[in-house]
């Protein structure tokens, strides 16, 4: 792999469940406006760093890998 996770189980199953959740609210709870699409990609960005367990931005401020080295 190229990188190494920097999220904690729990974190992983929270940041899915939420990020499921906003791209949902986003799409269907304020469709065809602006902020419903941009509530979409927030979400979307969310749910796909919970799935592979690595947050670019968490990095960029230092975060350390998680596990062994």
């Amino acid at each position: 792999m190229f990188y190494r996770k920097n999220l904690f189980a729990w974190e992983q199953m929270i940041r899915v469940i939420m990020g499921v959740a906003m791209a949902g609210y986003g799409l269907f709870g304020l469709p065809g406006g602006w902020l419903g699409y941009g509530l979409a990609a927030m979400g979307a960005f969310l749910a796909v760093t919970g799935v592979f367990g690595y947050c670019p931005a968490c990095a960029m401020i230092g975060r350390k890998p998680v596990g062994k080295p």
